[in-house]
């Protein structure tokens, strides 16, 4: 049964989501994968076919739903996660469809943090490519359940086998076919389902139902052939189902289906589908899917925290458990202001009801509850157990926060954003802009965890940093265009870091005497390289009275702000073990600033001596190119003192996979484009920062001084 639209909408607005949907039939799905796979299209034919929408979106026209703001349908790629709910056959399914491109990759982590399954899309031609295998590594990180769809089936060069092996080779998953494609390229026109051994055929026309057909002669021994290597596979990874098998006895596809969901919950295999999303093939098949595989709040197990005085507990999947909720998502509505999306894990809360939030420790009081399609509200009086909202009134709620009931506060696991890669300056054209460019940044860095805002006291230059080129010119574009900002803005530049190489003692001295009062503050610490991505460790080693103890957090935050700028070129330092061991005080003159003073001049002076070095971040790069042209993108990514790490050839392509210091990949898009008539393509991400060869030191920090700030 479809749940018509304007019935839902009868039913939701004004008043809570009815739990006329048990927990067990709700899902809290997410759709991944790499750019251009076809995510959206797919999206936007589900909503069409739940009755959400009444006419088909498309990406290429700019008028799918999901893909609202001016950049996604100017560059047709999504750019922000969007949400939305549907209705399928007396089921309640939460989406967010998120973003495919790299830059972007903060999108899927903290969607996916809050989601129980995902459908991972894949294009039948391609395969699985670079930004498939990040999207499943953080799939795997947050133990998110996956179905896998085979999407572009029609595609010349489509290869449903293909695609299956590389899910198996590249990562390292079990897929569980359940569907066999009828037909490929042009001629693909339906599937074979494996459990029921039946055929169905699609027509194309948008909300056309599959129809059965015959399974033809050539395929019937292959389905039977498929259907028992199915439930052998199945058996493996299931105890009850390898029980009735052992013994023999015949499995009925009520049985499978069941063995299949108990499997896919337990994230033990992932069951394959195909179809052509933009033909509208396959779409039905695959919201069946997502009811019958995907887990309910209830199949998953009760969600960890972490009480006030550090205990672990759990909050189960229960309206009548305390209320236990995580803010994922923070959105700068033009219409509406702050909108705070959250996930509730347990318990249910009502609009204007006061909530806890144990991250900052601070009471809140919930505002408006918004149901949100996409960029459409449709407003609710109380949200439960399952529910994916969002709210008007919390101020200082950010992404990773807690919201909880007062009386039983507890905290749970946050969510880790990678560290920005690429930098640019930005400066208001005139003073009326200065306002308004502070605001707009300041809302900017509330919606996105991965930008980041910093000022340059010496340069008096506002940096802005993000993941990628891409990234920043979407800032810069919205800064622009929704904010009315008028801004100047420089050539990007890598974000480089320093560090040191050779342990070290150093010794602190703050000492002046002005009449009265003075200040005194004398620290001597021991500085050691730490592992590469291990930050910033702080110990104190003060044995007896040398320093008081009230002052050595203030030795920590004269350490911590040294370390803002390095001794090279004035990049921010890292991984880097600071002791404190030993000092001296003044009772009358020493005080906090002295002391601070005293740990800001020990970590310049000991970092000085501790033979530093500039580290550099590198790219992991992809390159599928046509193989004609391997040797002169081969030789281009030599020359950007690239490292090849291997080669793969399919058919006509290779698929270069290298490592690119990020300093050389600037104009690397229009060089690819023209070495290979713009017939390759490539994605980058972000893998590990490593010593920039000693040659380009020189040339990096000498561009540094003259204020170039870049590296390029």
């Amino acid at each position: 049964m479809v749940v018509e639209t304007k019935e839902v909408n009868r039913e939701v607005r004004g008043k809570a989501v009815p739990r006329s949907f048990p927990l067990e039939d709700i899902r809290n799905i997410a759709f991944i994968a790499h750019i251009d796979a076809g995510k959206t299209t797919v999206t936007e034919r589900i909503l069409y076919y739940t009755g959400r929408t009444y006419k088909v979106g498309e990406v290429h026209e700019g008028t799918a739903v999901m893909d609202w703001m001016e950049q996604e349908k100017a560059r047709g790629i999504t750019i922000t996660a969007a949400a939305t709910t549907c209705y399928w056959k007396d089921h309640r399914i939460n989406i967010i469809d998120t973003p495919g491109h790299v830059d972007f990759t903060a999108e899927v982590e903290r969607s996916l943090r809050v989601l129980d399954g995902g459908v991972v899309v894949f294009d039948a031609v391609s395969g699985v490519e670079a930004q498939s295998e990040t999207v499943w590594r953080q799939a795997d990180k947050y133990h998110v359940s996956r179905i896998c769809f085979i999407n572009k089936m029609d595609r010349i060069g489509a290869n449903f086998n293909r695609t299956v092996s590389m899910i198996v080779e590249r990562l390292q998953a079990k897929p569980l076919i359940i569907q066999l494609p009828l037909g490929s390229e042009e001629t693909y026109r339906g599937v074979i389902d494996l459990i029921e051994k039946r055929a169905w055929s699609f027509s194309g026309e948008a909300g056309a139902d599959p129809v059965e057909v015959e399974i033809p002669e050539p395929e019937r021994a292959k389905c039977e052939e498929y259907h028992k290597e199915l439930v052998e596979k199945v058996a493996e990874l299931d105890d009850q189902l390898l029980t009735a098998y052992l013994d023999g006895k015949s499995i009925s596809a009520a049985e499978l289906k069941a063995g299949l969901r108990r499997v896919t919950v337990a994230n033990k295999g992932v069951p394959v589908l195909c179809g052509a999303s933009l033909r509208n093939k396959g779409m039905q098949l695959l919201l069946d899917a997502i009811v019958a595989y995907l887990p309910s709040p209830v199949d998953m197990p009760p969600v960890r925290a972490v009480s006030r005085d550090g205990t672990p507990v759990t909050r189960p999947a229960n309206d009548e458990a305390p209320f236990t909720a995580l803010a994922f998502k923070v959105v700068s509505d033009p219409f509406v202001g702050r909108l705070v999306y959250f996930r509730v894990y347990s318990g249910k809360v009502e609009a204007g009801a006061q909530v806890y939030n144990s991250t900052t420790g601070e009471k809140e009081r919930i505002g408006r509850l918004l149901l949100m399609h996409a960029n459409h509200r449709e407003e609710l009086t109380g949200a439960d157990t399952g529910s994916i909202v969002a709210t008007l009134g919390l101020k200082n709620t950010f992404t990773g926060h807690t919201l909880c009931d007062p009386s039983e506060p507890v905290v749970l696991e946050s969510i880790r954003f990678p560290e920005p890669v690429i930098a640019v300056a930005i400066e208001p054209k005139t003073n009326q802009d200065q306002d308004k460019l502070g605001e707009a940044l300041h809302k900017l860095t509330e919606e996105d965890p991965t930008f980041k805002v910093t000022y340059n006291k010496e340069t008096g230059q506002t940096v802005i940093s993000g993941m990628g080129e891409l990234h920043l010119e979407v800032i810069v574009s919205r800064l622009l265009s929704e904010f009315k900002v008028g801004a100047k803005v420089g050539k990007p530049r890598v974000a480089f870091k320093e560090t040191i190489t050779a342990p070290v003692k150093a010794e602190g001295r703050f000492i002046r005497q002005s009449g009265g009062h003075g200040q005194y503050g004398h620290v001597w610490i021991e500085l050691e390289p730490g592992e590469r991505g291990s930050g910033f460790q702080f110990e104190n080693r003060i044995r007896g009275t040398a320093i008081p103890r009230n002052f050595i957090p203030s030795i920590e935050a004269g350490v911590k702000e040294a370390m803002e700028t390095g001794v090279l070129a004035n990049y921010p330092l890292v991984d880097i073990t600071v002791s404190l061991y030993d000092g001296s005080y003044h009772e009358v003159d020493s005080s906090e600033m002295a002391f601070k003073m005293a740990g800001s001049m020990a970590l310049k002076a000991g970092v000085a001596k501790a033979k530093p070095i500039l580290l550099e971040p590198i790219m992991k790069l992809e390159v599928v190119t046509p193989g004609q042209f391997l040797g002169d993108v081969i030789g281009d990514l030599n020359s950007r003192r690239a490292h090849v790490e291997s080669v793969e050839t399919h058919d006509e392509m290779s698929t270069i996979h290298a490592l690119l210091p990020l300093a050389e990949s600037f104009g690397y898009t229009t060089a690819l484009r023209s070495a290979t008539q713009g017939r390759a393509t490539h994605s980058m991400e972000f893998d590990h920062y490593e010593p920039v060869p000693p040659g380009l030191v020189a040339q990096i920090t000498e561009q540094e001084k003259v204020g170039t700030k870049g590296h390029a």
